[in-house]
């Protein structure tokens, strides 16, 4: 059975070709640059600040190049375990006229696994090489920062290969941490400090991959199931899956507020990134009243790129001295 599975891909190469450099680059996910705009929301807290050290715009550039490396890694690392385990294929098969095969290229046969396996460890040995480089860039160098980035590069290539950490239960708290790493990380070593503000940001920023990640699990839930990969989805009932993301939704929206309230952040925090709220909102309608599982977690790219955008703006406001005396 096994074997079929893992043989039938490959007509699709011949319906379908396409060049090397494209299906690498799909096994990269490199469309998919969400965290990435991590860097956007450091450099409108920072770059604006006089205090921070002339090094810090090439710090920020090699961290950036760091991170697309390492999330390359960790992408093409869980799509070889995804292929592997079968659940891949069951997820992006025939009976899911939704899903692209291309976008699997070892499930539509562009790639094989030694080409991926090759591709993902020369992306770990660069984002590796380029997170040292950021380190020793940096202005700062507090040991709390390099700590996380080394712990943050090892759980990564261990994610879903190795240790397979996603399949023992880890899988929702890595998709949070990770986001918030790659606020936290490069905001201490530009500043040499921890900011209570940043960490509110950083968490959010870590809720919007988590936040388009639940509902894929969601989609993927039978192939999950499958394989043992113990999602939330999988391990839950329909209704207590609704429930898990519900409660994330508004867990989201009560940070923003209790911030505000506490004065970790300004007063007009929460209104400023109210639509961004009243998105999250909508998303979980699609999802659970509308039962479109698939266009709420297309809508949740949308929502995190506005979060995003607005956390821009209030740093920008403060940094800036553009808040004036609705500062803090």
């Amino acid at each position: 059975m096994t074997s079929e599975l893992h043989a039938a891909p490959r007509h699709l190469d011949a319906r379908s070709p396409e060049s090397k450099a494209r299906s690498y680059a799909r096994l990269g996910k490199l469309d998919v640059y969400d965290y990435y705009l991590s860097i956007l929301v450091v450099a409108a807290a920072v770059l604006p600040l006089a205090a921070v050290g002339a090094g810090s715009l090439p710090m920020l550039l090699l961290f950036l190049l760091g991170e697309v490396c390492t999330l390359v890694a960790l992408v093409s690392f869980d799509d070889v375990t995804g292929f592997r385990d079968g659940s891949d294929i069951a997820n992006y098969g025939p009976n899911d006229p939704l899903r692209k095969k291309l976008r699997k290229p070892l499930v539509a046969g562009t790639l094989t696994e030694r080409e991926a396996l090759r591709f993902g460890w020369a992306a770990a040995g660069a984002g590796a090489l380029l997170w040292g480089g950021a380190v020793a860039l940096a202005p700062h160098r507090p040991m709390w920062t390099i700590v996380v980035i080394a712990v943050t590069f090892a759980i990564a290539l261990q994610y879903s290969y190795g240790l397979k950490l996603s399949y023992h239960g880890f899988q929702e708290a890595f998709l949070v941490a990770l986001g918030t790493v790659l606020v936290l990380a490069p905001y201490g070593l530009a500043t040499g400090e921890f900011s209570g503000f940043l960490l509110v940001q950083a968490v959010l920023f870590g809720l919007g991959p988590l936040m388009f990640g639940v509902y894929s699990n969601t989609n993927d839930v039978e192939g999950d199931r499958g394989v043992g990969r113990p999602t939330v989805a999988a391990l839950t009932t329909a209704r207590g899956n609704a429930l898990f993301i519900g409660a994330l939704s508004l867990g989201e929206f009560l940070l923003v507020l209790g911030a505000s309230l506490t004065g970790v952040a300004p007063w007009w925090f929460v209104v400023l990134l109210l639509p961004a709220s009243a998105l999250r909102a909508r998303q979980y309608h699609l999802g659970f009243r509308a039962h479109d599982i698939m266009r709420a977690r297309r809508l949740g790219f949308r929502v995190h790129r506005t979060y995003v955008l607005l956390l821009v703006v209030a740093n920008l406001l403060i940094t800036l001295g553009l808040a004036g005396g609705l500062a803090r």
